[in-house]
């Protein structure tokens, strides 16, 4: 039930929106078009009424960035990307501000189009700062994109940098998710040891986190410890039969980095 709940309210807070830029008529345009328009349908199955709300909108203003940005959403979670990009791209020239993080957070998790997403995420933070786009800071994504891009000891520097800053800056606020991918960039430079003592620390967090199960068992592995390999291991199926994987929202559309699939485990 709590999960239902958080659920629907992530989804009230992203159909929300400041709409402090806009005009009198262009506010009037979004409700019409967009809140009391497009969001009646469900665009997973009623794609045609999304977008034919959404054009309509932009007949009568196409300098909406919000309209634009909501053409795209639907593709990228249809996993059509070359669909999606060019209303993402207008809405990024109409508001760089607002959608140049997004875009750069699509292209690093949707398109998987990594060094576009660095030079996004860094273009980001010449106007915002280091700030955050869904749930974590532009300098996680380009983490990300480092690791997909086999750069390991910057990806190693920027997770370290964010886990400092949710302790400092965020009241000791922990992440599991950062100490999973700070822990995947030690193990990718074969630091084994330092790479489970920081799994460890996700699990801590998140006590059924396969994904940092199976990659601490690869360590032990690879430091010979193989009565503790076998435990470690069938702990990460159970868990990943449970579906207690790697939590992040946006996995639901697409495979984050180093998420792991049945193919992993044996299953």
């Amino acid at each position: 039930m709590k999960k239902s709940i958080l659920l629907i309210s992530l989804i009230t807070s992203f159909f929300s929106f400041s709409q402090d830029n806009y005009s009198k008529e262009q506010k009037i345009i979004l409700d019409n078009y967009y809140t009391n328009g497009a969001l009646n349908y469900n665009y997973n199955y009623q794609m045609f009424e999304w977008q034919k709300c959404l054009d309509e909108g932009l007949a009568k203003d196409n300098s909406i960035a919000r309209l634009w940005s909501e053409k795209a959403m639907p593709y990228f979670k249809a996993r059509k990307y070359e669909m999606g990009m060019p209303f993402i791209d207008k809405a990024v020239e109409l508001n760089p501000k607002e959608y140049l993080p997004y875009r750069a957070f699509l292209k690093c998790i949707f398109s998987k189009n990594y060094k576009d997403a660095i030079k996004d995420f860094e273009e980001s933070i010449k106007l915002n700062g280091n700030s955050y786009e869904m749930d974590h800071t532009y300098n996680f994504y380009i983490g990300l994109s480092y690791l997909q891009l086999n750069e390991y000891s910057k990806a190693e520097k920027l997770f370290k940098e964010y886990i400092d800053e949710l302790f400092e800056k965020r009241q000791g606020l922990e992440n599991s998710t950062a100490y999973f991918y700070y822990g995947i960039s030690l193990y990718e430079q074969k630091n084994w040891q330092e790479a489970i003592v920081t799994f460890d620390k996700a699990i801590k967090q998140y006590p059924n986190f396969s994904e940092a199960k199976y990659y601490k068992a690869i360590c032990l592995a690879r430091l010979g410890k193989q009565d503790e390999v076998k435990k470690v291991f069938q702990e990460a199926q159970e868990d990943f039969k449970k579906g207690c994987k790697l939590s992040e929202w946006n996995t639901v559309y697409e495979m984050y980095p180093y998420e792991i699939s049945p193919y992993h485990l044996n299953l």
